[in-house]
């Protein structure tokens, strides 16, 4: 019961901390701040492109989910390789805190600190392309973001368990950026992909969470895929305490957790 009752003082300070620490970071600030702008102007010249001129509002909110992503997946990466580079990640398994309770707060700033993306993607298109900052469903949309961000950092969470027992978790990142926001309707619809990717699209909680925001920005139905995307992150934190165990163990086997 005690350590029911400090976790959540151990996520808040983990949060905090790591926040913090990313927005000290010049690599993690250099990816907020120039990828998603780069990737808002694609975006806003593809869709113009295509003759949708309508669509330009979702197109901006697309790319500002695709850095969310993009933030959650190397952060979540970077910040367990750098807890290995300074020679605190074994402490931190050996600790008394569960392995899941530390790393979720990782997770969950690295997404929120993506959510810089989609301020910074909407203000672009605002100033730079004229695109009419008007929001279907104001409201929901402020609702939508933070459920989407949750649903990126439970993601993280489930990936940040291989990126404990992975020396190279910035190979796997790489691996991983571009087919999960395809897959996940992040910018463009999963309507347009072949037919068998939509098991692998449904089963994602960014896909969920897209939806919700993107419907919350240009019409739509919005409270059916928030309640999904926080449903679905949550099978994916259960996955992700399950698999830490075993990698966890699999770990300290092996003796993989120093880089020498």
């Amino acid at each position: 019961m005690t350590g029911l009752r400090r976790l959540p003082r151990l996520l808040a300070v983990g949060l905090r901390t790591h926040v913090v620490y990313q927005s000290r970071s010049p690599l993690e600030l250099t990816f907020a701040a120039v990828l998603p702008v780069v990737q808002a102007t694609l975006a806003v010249y593809l869709f113009r492109a295509a003759g949708d001129p309508d669509r330009l509002i979702q197109a901006s909110v697309g790319a500002g989910l695709m850095g969310m992503w993009s933030s959650v997946l190397f952060g979540s990466g970077g910040a367990v390789q750098n807890q290995r580079w300074l020679g605190t990640l074994e402490p931190l398994v050996i600790a008394p805190a569960p392995l899941a309770a530390v790393l979720l707060p990782v997770t969950l700033a690295t997404a929120v600190v993506g959510t810089y993306a989609m301020g910074a993607t909407l203000l672009w298109g605002v100033l730079l392309f004229g695109v009419p900052l008007h929001l279907a469903h104001p409201l929901a949309f402020l609702a939508a973001v933070p459920a989407c961000v949750l649903a990126l950092g439970l993601t993280g969470m489930l990936l940040a368990a291989t990126f404990v027992l992975l020396r190279n978790a910035n190979a796997l990142a790489n691996a991983l950026d571009t087919p999960v926001w395809l897959l996940s309707g992040l910018l463009v619809p999963i309507t347009v992909l072949p037919g068998w990717t939509r098991p692998v699209s449904w089963a994602l909680p960014p896909t969920w969470g897209a939806r919700a925001v993107q419907a919350a920005a240009g019409g739509g139905a919005v409270w059916p895929p928030l309640l999904a995307a926080i449903g679905s992150g949550l099978l994916y934190l259960a996955a992700a305490v399950v698999a830490l165990q075993y990698v966890e163990r699999r770990a300290r086997a092996a003796a993989t957790l120093a880089l020498s």
